[in-house]
């Protein structure tokens, strides 16, 4: 049996999920079952160095499946469901939306749904313990100019993408089950994540990958496009700080306060690959420009003086130490990258970038 005060992390497989995962059963007594439909971007191999830790038990299903949901949620009795899954690339969300919709407000929708039917049986004392944490981004918000406010608690949703829009949506759908229904919810919007484990179609891992292939380096537009970035484990650490401390009905920004411009970014990673493992030529002239994405926000900020004050959390990793503890993970871990970047990877990223005007013939 597994041990009845267990959470249940969906979406546990991915990236953010991982680990969180590895990082709960690192610090915590309890167990975590991880429920994951394990697409292109979820993957076991992230849960490798726990698969035989007795608090931990993977289920292979598909949020989508209420029915099924709610069988684990019996099965289990967690006092906390913590909410990761979901379809987060922008550029596949242009190509293809469907998807999207499917998964982030469907499968909002029937998560919702089996949590309140859960809940609603417990004792008042569980009732009253219990938290549903729905993890999700800055991208609800919209895009800002140079000079406006980061994005606080109180910004109005202006999304832009129909990812962002499907994010917005369950958003919504969390807090109207709190206000309806009085499910213990909580809501953290964050900004973006890099770190260890980070499918490579996003823009940190893709870079690292592509240099140290000798592949271009493609940015988008001018480069100009700045976001926040926040390294995982902080982003672990702040979603532990609100599953501990937050207030049900509340939701709290989680940002790393490290804006950069994304051509900035790739060059301190251009500029952090030459010291640590040096090329025949500087990496910085495998960087080139390419067409911009559909509908990309200019820039995105994240205000964390709620979260900073009401829980105490604020990031410690540095942008420059993050960075290279990614790059000594990605290094360290070639196996994990080869089997990741299959062979319908390597046909997306084809398909997404145009390296026209760089010299040679290099493909992913």
């Amino acid at each position: 049996m597994y041990d009845s005060s267990s959470i249940i992390v969906t979406g546990g497989a991915g990236f953010i999920g991982s680990n969180f995962v590895l990082r709960w059963l690192a610090t915590q007594k309890t167990g975590v079952t991880v429920f994951d439909k394990l697409t292109y971007a979820g993957n076991l191999e992230n849960l490798a160095t726990v698969t035989q830790d007795s608090r931990y038990r993977f289920v292979h299903g598909d949020i989508v499946n209420g029915a099924h949901v709610r069988r684990i949620l019996e099965e289990e009795k967690p006092w906390a469901v913590v909410h990761f899954a979901a379809e987060s690339h922008v550029d596949r969300s242009i190509v293809g939306p469907a998807e999207f919709i499917r998964t982030n407000i469907e499968g909002t929708f029937q998560l919702l749904e089996a949590v309140r039917d859960y809940w609603g049986k417990l004792s008042v004392g569980k009732k009253k313990a219990f938290r549903f944490l729905h993890v999700s981004t800055d991208e609800v918000f919209g895009s800002l100019g140079p000079n406006d406010p980061a994005f606080s608690e109180s910004t109005p949703y202006t999304p832009n993408s129909p990812y962002s829009a499907s994010k917005a949506a369950s958003d919504h759908l969390v807090r109207a089950y709190h206000h309806t229904y009085g499910i213990p919810v909580l809501t953290t919007n964050c900004s973006n994540n890099y770190g260890p484990r980070q499918f490579p179609e996003k823009l940190i891992p893709l870079m690292i990958l592509n240099a140290l292939k000798g592949l271009p380096l493609p940015v988008y537009g001018d480069g100009g496009n700045v976001r926040d970035w926040l390294y995982v484990d902080d982003h672990c650490d702040g979603i532990q700080s609100v599953l501990d401390r937050g207030i049900c009905g509340e939701t709290y920004n989680i940002g790393g306060m490290q804006e950069m411009s994304n051509i900035e970014v790739v060059r301190q990673i251009c500029c952090a690959l030459d010291e640590i493992k040096p090329a025949a030529k500087p990496y910085a002239e495998q960087i080139c420009f390419v067409k911009d994405r559909l509908g990309h926000d200019r820039r995105y900020a994240m205000d964390i003086t709620k979260i900073s004050r009401d829980l105490e959390w604020r990031p410690k990793e540095s942008f420059a130490g993050g960075l290279r503890k990614t790059i000594q993970w990605y290094l360290d871990n070639s196996d994990w990258v080869e089997n990741v970047t299959s062979g319908s990877y390597r046909s997306w990223m084809n398909t997404q970038y145009a390296y026209s005007g760089m010299e040679g013939d290099a493909q992913l």
